[in-house]
């Protein structure tokens, strides 16, 4: 692919990495809180009340940023009933059907993570807990993930009718 479209699904392809990288290393993060919790809880007698929900807020992070990665690098789930018995040209064509309804699928939830974000700043939106913390921040990353991840499939199209025209991708 080249010009302008090439650039565009090399940029995508490089946000997706980099924040699929990025959501990897939120692992060590969740491990070290829970273990921080585990400690203070059984050891110090003194629990702290924000720890498993600080570690349910990185947890639902750690999936929305990898989402653009997996679909970069194709490692979602598939049924695998014929798909491995087509030909590339057969693949590309399943998988440009597949993604607009993928599309469609991230436009709904792209609009509804919009209307739920400015509900939230609206209404400075909290979880119901002793630490009570505001949802604003993660809604904010839910919708910005939704937008890579529709970026990220748009690339998707560009790779599939490059591989249907004998193109070869860099």
């Amino acid at each position: 692919m080249q010009g302008l479209i090439g650039k565009y699904v090399r940029l995508t392809d490089r946000l997706s990495d980099y924040v699929g990288y990025l959501a990897a290393s939120l692992i060590f993060f969740m491990g070290g809180t829970l273990i921080f919790d585990a400690v203070t809880r059984n050891v110090v007698k003194m629990p702290v009340h924000w720890a498993i929900e600080l570690t349910q807020f990185t947890l639902a992070a750690y999936y929305f940023m990898g989402g653009p990665m997996t679909l970069k690098n194709n490692d979602h789930v598939r049924m695998d009933l014929f798909y491995s018995t087509l030909s590339e040209r057969g693949k590309a064509k399943l998988d440009l059907v597949t993604v607009f309804c993928m599309i469609f699928y991230l436009g709904v939830m792209l609009a509804g993570g919009i209307s739920s974000l400015a509900y939230a700043i609206a209404t400075d939106e909290r979880r119901f807990s002793i630490w009570n913390p505001s949802v604003i921040p993660i809604k904010s990353l839910m919708v910005a993930c939704l937008v890579l991840m529709m970026m990220q499939a748009v690339a998707l199209v560009f790779k599939h009718i490059a591989t249907l025209r004998g193109e070869t991708q860099s």
